[in-house]
């Protein structure tokens, strides 16, 4: 064996020592040519006639300028060549025994690979652990376990952007200390024998994996932090990722396409960086409280109110002149509301002052947060959808990338809190029944029927067991509880109807559903988190006037069949996804930059979970 592995040695170094000689090139350690001493087969890599190292990077240790274009320097075959001896041995990869029982318990053979044709790539294979990705352990197999990132001329430069972009993490409200852009630059720069290379290697696919996975995916799983959040990533495969980073054809391009290409991503993106260039300025200046200030007063603090929404780029707050809270400031006031989900009267009260006041620190964290919530999402959201965020309490549907409705909501209070998740709409129902939910019915009915078998008579609601309908009057309810109802509840279609007189159906697991309401007041208020869980909309025939366009495009044909009484079941006729999501801010196209209130406080919970997934480096 030892005398194989000095033979290949041996014939490798003729290989290079020609091929340098060729190009004219000298030693890769002292720079000097070839007729110096550091190449002997098995002597140290260090060149006798200095002990200089080629820095990577051309920079000091411990900075990194995150915009620097980064450059080549050499790595050097005497690298490859150096402390051949030291990897005679043991040269099985250590995860055959994960193989082997691999095989074992699944039927499955384990994977053969070509030997390694290096003693770098020895040391790679010797490098390997239980701890590495499964995948990353086969891809180098695969290869014959030669390096991803480096060759004989030194750091590919596919190297350089990978540990460039890990480096640039912030942009992405990632933190770079979690990917290690600098130990890896000082590991490259340190590294001697064939083991401290193959370390390097291998951290840097490592590294390079999950930081491409958090980018592309989030940095936490939503999942497994908050199960209202029903969304599932999918996760890039390390496989794919390490082919891209030897095989692709523009990988600078193939980096930045990891990050989420939507739209709403970028600008987002965009913006967080322009806030952070305003927290570097100072932040936001202070309105100071005061009593409510409505247009017509004057009062001391205007000159703070009009700087305070012009650090915001408020549009319009810069034209106001004079110490009377009138006309321009009135009306910057307000669109600072509609932009923060406030009532838009030009009042400033409490919630509105609160809202001024909060910090630029705060509208960081918020937009950062947001960036994750994005990368949880599809690029793609459908040709033809309907997009809910429940956190602005607003509907909108979407056909080939264009707004073509949009309507207010009430959405679940905190208590009965929607979930978010992604389905398709399957049939509208027009005069529909309500089947009342058990929770409803054995929590809130109950008790009712419990004191007055008629109590719910007056609202057409009726009862049911095992399929027949009984008479509310002839249960003995209190012999009733919410362990043993055997009872099914039930509500006639009719303008009292819980649903109203449309719903919009797209079962899930989860129950919930879009539906019209008897209830119209609420609509009117900023703040509309007061169902059970299922989703209101203001306006519900005109949302199937837009939904039901391929079914019949007839104007008020809907209409019609509400007002004959009718019960209706009609499908869509073309697939419309559903996105219900939670979104405290966000940028939109005409640049305005939109906060709303957390009310159900999850971002509470994703900070705390991406706080330790960092600190931790989870």
């Amino acid at each position: 064996m030892v005398i194989e592995m000095m033979f290949r040695v041996a014939v490798i170094m003729d290989r290079f020592m020609d091929r340098k000689s060729e190009r004219g090139q000298g030693c890769i350690s002292c720079e000097r040519p070839f007729n110096c001493r550091c190449f002997p087969l098995f002597l140290p890599l260090a060149c006798p006639t200095t002990s200089s190292k080629l820095s990577v990077l051309g920079i000091n240790r411990g900075e990194f300028p995150v915009n620097a274009r980064l450059r080549r320097s050499g790595i050097g075959t005497a690298l490859v060549i150096a402390g051949a001896v030291g990897f005679v041995g043991p040269l099985a990869l250590p995860t055959a025994k994960v193989w082997a029982q691999s095989a074992e318990t699944q039927q499955v053979a384990p994977p053969v690979f070509r030997d390694p044709e290096t003693p770098i790539a020895l040391a790679i294979q010797a490098a390997m652990s239980a701890d590495i990705h499964e995948e990353i352990a086969l891809h180098y197999g695969d290869r014959a376990f030669a390096p991803v990132w480096f060759d004989e001329n030194g750091l590919t430069e596919n190297a350089h952007l990978t540990i460039a972009a890990m480096a640039e993490a912030n942009d992405h409200a990632l933190n770079p200390n979690n990917y290690g852009p600098l130990e890896l630059l000082q590991q490259s720069e340190t590294a001697q024998t064939p083991e401290d290379w193959a370390q390097f290697d291998l951290e840097l696919s490592v590294q390079y994996i999950r930081y491409a996975t958090h980018l592309s995916s989030g940095r936490v799983q939503p999942n497994r932090i908050n199960k209202a959040l029903n969304l599932f990533p999918n996760r890039p495969k390390p496989e794919m990722l390490l082919e891209a980073a030897t095989d692709a054809v523009d990988y600078s391009t193939f980096l930045e396409g990891l990050a989420p290409r939507s739209d709403n991503y970028a600008r987002l993106k965009r913006r967080l960086a322009q806030y952070r260039e305003k927290a570097a300025d100072g932040g936001f200046t202070p309105v100071p409280d005061g009593e409510v200030l409505k247009p017509g007063m004057s009062d001391d603090r205007l000159q703070a109110l009009q700087q305070r929404l012009m650090e915001e780029d408020i549009p319009g707050a810069a034209d106001h002149r004079g110490d009377v809270y009138e006309g321009a400031l009135v009306e910057a006031v307000k669109v600072f509301q509609e932009y923060h989900g406030l009532e838009t009267d030009g009042v400033i009260g409490k919630n509105t002052l609160a809202r001024l006041n909060t910090s630029i620190h705060d509208k960081l964290i918020q937009m950062e947060l947001n960036m994750e919530r994005r990368r949880w999402m599809r690029d793609d959201l459908g040709q033809f959808y309907v997009f809910v965020n429940l956190a602005d309490q607003n509907l909108k549907v979407v056909k080939d990338g264009k707004t073509i409705h949009t309507t207010r909501v009430v959405v679940g209070k905190p208590y009965h809190a929607t979930p978010v998740f992604s389905d398709e709409l399957e049939y509208v129902e027009i005069n529909p029944f309500w089947n009342v939910p058990y929770s409803i019915a054995t929590k809130e009915y109950l008790p009712k029927l419990q004191q007055n078998p008629s109590a719910l008579s007056s609202q057409k609601i009726r009862v049911f067991r095992e399929g027949s309908e009984v008479a509310a009057t002839q249960v003995a309810w209190n012999s009733y509880s919410r362990k043993n109802f055997p009872f099914r509840l039930r509500q006639d279609p009719g303008d009292g109807n819980a649903l109203g007189r449309i719903k919009f159906m797209f079962p899930n697991e989860f129950n919930i559903y879009i539906h019209d309401t008897p209830s119209k007041s609420l609509f009117s208020r900023a703040e509309r988190a007061y169902s059970h869980g299922c989703i209101r909309a203001s306006d519900p025939f005109a949302l199937a006037d837009v939904l039901l366009q391929h079914a019949d495009p007839t104007p008020g044909v809907w209409e019609r069949l509400r007002d004959a009484g009718d019960r209706k079941v009609v499908k869509p006729g073309v697939p419309i996804e559903v996105h219900l999501t939670y979104l405290t801010a966000w940028m939109n196209k005409d640049g305005s930059t939109h906060f709303r209130k957390d009310i159900y406080e999850r971002d509470d919970v994703l900070l705390k979970a991406l706080r330790r997934a960092m600190t931790e480096n989870l």
